[in-house]
């Protein structure tokens, strides 16, 4: 906190101006990157509403119930150790609208615990009711999810593969509204938009609605009419099997395989459709922890892919990606990037607030990142009010004072994820390998129900929970310091990060089973 004062002491005058402009160029250039990337994402957000401003409806072909000339489809349901909520996705696709003939059941079983019991009963009962399913039970995990998806490719009949995590409870119209698309050959993959089954349980879950909304609308769907590239987000979609093969298979060596095979895919010049009014619901982790780690997962992969994919994508030369293509392909595999942009421009902003007075530069130089905040709240306000597909009514007044009630909670608390989500993009970066760790789920759908003593709980306190709090301390006194000694320039910016590592770090430990 006295560093700079330390400094000033120790060097003299010149060593601290030095420095205060060191911390000026480092706070510039992380909030310049988190500017253009949200700047990029109001383009998304223009597309988006151009689209719906030119196709007020949108609707679906659907093949018939009774239709006997539907592709045969192979529906994957990777799990590993999900006894709470395995049954309840098998019971979710066998209800599948579709000729009973025309798709079979694989069950990717990888765990180690009661779940293996759970799944190999509901496949008993489902077999003889005339389904084809198939209990695929692997002891190594190699590979994770990847591997398993990999490893059961010989096996499928079909020549499209559905996906399914066990968390999600897929629309009985999913297949009959999905398979239609792949008339066109050219379509490779189709996503559909994640809805959620428990978004109302806790503020928790209602911030991570709020964030996967966007992805799903704004996001998703703005590269989608603006024909730029999109990711497959691992579950809820269907491939054409011979993709899968034609651009190399499933790969383990990042944790977000999702993302690296449907960039190769489109690399190659295949076509992501999305469906944005069909949902798939799905339960968002209740717990601090869970979330965390999920998070971690998303951000490691991403940097793991950037270092994976960018060079493929930049020395495309058949023409396949334009230069706005490759832009945006960028912008996406770079915004993981985003945690630690911001968790850099918060640690270099504590010496800057106390060095502003001296560099003799006003702190409206730095006003230009407002632009940023503005576009995410607009995005936000659009996937979460307003978007197309949700209404066809004004929002109401109460509609919109809780949005941004939830918002300004929200802007924290992600704040407050930089330093976790930091240490797993450098990690990415650097290349360095883990496992993958997979979000529990525990078939919570209502307020009542608790998680508290479930298996799957963590029971440990982490080096990164104890830093979080050690961060929030760090930045209360920065606010406090700056109140008493007038250097208010970063006041609210510090009592934001204090907020929402202090939250960060509460609910890592309340979520915690310490019994």
């Amino acid at each position: 906190m006295f560093g700079i004062y330390s400094l000033y002491e120790a060097f003299g005058y010149q060593a601290y101006v030095d420095f205060g402009y060191l911390m000026l160029l480092i706070y510039f250039l992380c909030m310049s990157a988190v500017t253009f990337y949200a700047l990029l994402q109001f383009h998304l957000l223009y597309l988006y509403k151009k689209y719906h401003r030119e196709n007020p409806e949108i609707s679906y072909r659907q093949y018939g119930t009774s239709d006997r000339d539907v592709p045969f489809v192979t529906v994957q349901l990777p799990m590993y150790n999900e006894m709470y909520v395995a049954e309840r996705i098998i019971d979710y696709v066998a209800k599948q609208e579709y000729p009973k003939d025309k798709f079979e059941i694989h069950v990717l079983d990888d765990s180690t615990d009661e779940t293996v019991g759970i799944v190999a009963s509901k496949v008993a009962e489902l077999k003889a009711q005339g389904f084809q399913i198939e209990h695929i039970h692997r002891v190594n995990r190699q590979g994770y999810k990847a591997g398993a998806l990999q490893e059961a490719m010989p096996r499928a009949k079909g020549d499209f593969i559905a996906i399914f995590d066990a968390d999600f409870t897929p629309r009985p119209d999913f297949l009959r509204t999905t398979m239609p698309y792949f008339d066109n050959e050219k379509v490779g993959i189709v996503q559909t938009r994640w809805e959620h089954i428990n978004a109302d349980y806790s503020m928790l879950t209602k911030m991570q609605a709020l964030q996967l909304n966007v992805h799903f609308t704004v996001e998703q769907a703005g590269r989608s009419y603006g024909n730029l590239l999109l990711q497959f987000n691992g579950t809820a979609g269907v491939w054409r099997k011979k993709v899968i093969d034609e651009a190399g298979g499933w790969q383990s060596d990042t944790l977000t395989e999702d993302l690296d095979l449907s960039f190769r895919a489109q690399i190659m010049g295949y076509k992501i459709q999305y469906l944005e009014k069909l949902g798939s619901p799905a339960e968002l982790p209740v717990e601090m922890n869970a979330l965390k780690g999920q998070q971690f997962r998303w951000n490691k992969g991403g940097a793991q892919n950037a270092r994976k994919l960018l060079h493929l994508i930049w020395k495309e030369s058949g023409g396949r990606l334009n230069m706005m293509q490759k832009l945006h392909a960028t912008s996406q595999l770079l915004a993981y990037g985003v945690f630690l942009w911001v968790f850099i421009a918060a640690v270099s902003s504590i010496p800057l607030a106390f060095a502003f007075s001296e560099l003799g530069i006003s702190t409206h130089f730095l006003s230009f990142s407002v632009l940023g905040l503005f576009s995410v709240a607009g995005i936000s306000y659009t996937a979460n009010v307003t978007a197309a597909l949700n209404r066809s009514i004004p929002p109401t007044f109460w509609e919109k004072v809780r949005f941004w009630g939830l918002f300004l909670s929200f802007m924290p608390i992600s704040m407050g994820l930089s330093l976790y989500n930091a240490i797993a993009v450098i990690e990415g970066l650097r290349g360095k390998a883990s496992s993958f760790v997979r979000t529990p789920k525990y078939g919570i759908n209502t307020e009542k129900q608790s998680f508290k003593k479930a298996t799957y709980v963590a029971k440990k306190i982490s080096w990164v929970t104890i830093a979080e709090g050690v961060m929030s301390l760090v930045f209360l006194s920065a606010v406090i310091i700056g109140l008493v000694t007038g250097n208010t320039a970063f006041v609210l910016f510090h009592s934001m990060l204090s907020f929402g590592f202090g939250t960060i770090c509460y609910y890592s430990i309340k979520h915690l089973n310490l019994s």
